[in-house]
C-alpha cells in the first residue's frame, strides 16, 4: 500500500520551495456566513503555473534525474496543469518535454505550456486518447512516458496538504477534487502521515464520475464520456494505483454538476475575488451541496487551480 512519512513529504516540500513559495491558505468570513461553517481554503491557484500540479512536476523531475541522468526527454498527456507542470519543472533541469493534448484543448492552457518551453501536440477526442498517443511517441523517440499518477508526484502534491494541515490542524473535513488522482492521493498521504482523523471527501462531475461510481461499487468502472467543462475532472476511468489509495482512504466521494461547479465559480469570486477554473471551484460546488450536514464544522477545501480560459470564464461570470 502506497504511503508516505512526514519525512518523505518534508523532504518533498525542500525540494518544492527552491522553485516556489508555500502557497497561502485563508478562512474566508464571506464563505462562512455564506455557508454557516468554517471554511479554509488552500490557494493553488497561487503557484507559478496557477495550479497544484507544479509541486509534483518538481519533485517528478528531480528523481528523474537521479534514476535516468541520460534522460533524452520526457512525454506525457493533460488538459493542461499536469503539462504545464512538467514543463516547467523538465526546463529547470534542461530535459525536454513534449506535451500531448486533446484537440479543442484550452488555448491559453496550450500556450501556457508553450510558454514554458514544451512542444505541445494535439491528439485524440478526449485525454484518455491523447495518453494513448502519448505512449506511442514514447516508444516511437525513445522519451520518458511521465504517467498522470505516480508515487513521485503524489509526493510533491502532498506538500500542499502538509502546509494545509499544519496551518489548520483540527479541520474536520477537507474536500478535494478527483481527476487522475494524485490530489485526494496527496491530502490521503498527509493526513495518514500526520495522524490526524480529518475526514476526507473526493469530488467528481456528475459528467465524469468514474471515480465515484468505482469507489461506490468497490471496483474500477468506466464511464462513456467524460464531457465537462471543468476539464480537470474529465476522466473516463480511474487510475488503478490512485484508486487503491483514495478508495482505502477517503470517506465518501460526491459528485457536483456543471451548473454547481459554474455557481462555486462565481461565489469564489464574489467571496474571496479569487479567479478559478472548473475543477478548481469543484470542491467549494461540494461544500455548497452538502452545506446542511456541516453546521459549525471547520471545512478544508483544495482550490486546486485558476487555469480558465477568458471565454469560458466571462460566460459563467455573466
Amino acid at each position: 500500500m502506497f504511503r508516505l512519512t512526514r519525512d518523505d513529504i518534508e523532504q518533498a516540500a525542500h525540494q518544492v520551495y527552491q522553485v516556489m513559495p508555500p502557497t497561502a491558505q485563508y478562512a474566508w468570513p464571506l464563505l462562512a456566513q455564506r455557508l454557516g461553517c468554517t471554511v479554509w481554503v488552500k490557494h493553488e491557484n497561487h503557484t507559478p503555473t496557477g495550479a497544484f500540479k507544479v509541486r509534483g512536476g518538481i519533485t517528478f523531475m528531480h528523481w528523474l534525474k537521479r534514476e535516468q541522468p541520460n534522460v533524452k526527454g520526457i512525454v506525457s498527456a493533460t488538459r493542461g496543469n499536469h503539462g504545464q507542470s512538467l514543463a516547467l519543472a523538465a526546463g529547470a533541469v534542461g530535459v525536454p518535454a513534449l506535451i500531448v493534448v486533446p484537440q479543442g484543448n484550452s488555448v491559453e492552457k496550450n500556450n501556457a505550456m508553450r510558454g514554458f518551453g514544451a512542444e505541445v501536440v494535439e491528439y485524440g477526442r478526449d485525454f484518455d486518447e491523447a495518453r494513448e498517443e502519448a505512449a506511442r511517441l514514447a516508444q516511437a523517440q525513445d522519451l520518458f512516458l511521465v504517467p498522470p499518477f505516480h508515487s513521485e508526484l503524489v509526493k510533491g502534491v502532498a506538500t500542499y496538504a502538509l502546509e494545509l494541515f499544519n496551518a489548520a490542524p483540527d479541520l474536520d473535513t477537507v474536500y478535494v477534487p478527483i481527476g487522475c488522482g494524485s490530489g485526494i492521493c496527496g491530502v490521503i498521504a498527509a493526513r495518514d502521515a500526520l495522524g490526524l482523523n480529518t475526514e476526507v471527501v473526493g469530488v467528481v462531475s456528475t459528467e465524469a464520475a468514474a471515480a465515484q461510481l468505482s469507489f461506490d461499487r468497490g471496483t474500477l468502472c468506466e464511464t462513456a464520456s467524460a464531457n465537462t467543462f471543468a476539464d480537470g475532472l474529465a476522466v473516463r476511468k480511474p487510475v488503478p494505483e490512485a484508486f487503491a489509495v483514495y478508495a482505502a482512504g477517503a470517506a465518501r466521494i460526491v459528485a457536483v454538476s456543471d451548473a454547481q461547479i459554474a455557481e462555486a465559480m462565481r461565489v469564489y469570486y464574489t467571496d474571496t475575488h479569487n479567479l478559478v477554473e472548473g475543477a478548481g471551484a469543484a470542491a467549494l460546488a461540494a461544500v455548497m451541496q452538502e452545506r446542511q450536514t456541516l453546521a459549525g464544522r471547520k471545512i478544508g477545501v483544495i482550490l486546486s487551480g485558476g487555469n480558465v480560459d477568458r471565454s469560458v470564464y466571462a460566460s459563467v461570470i455573466a
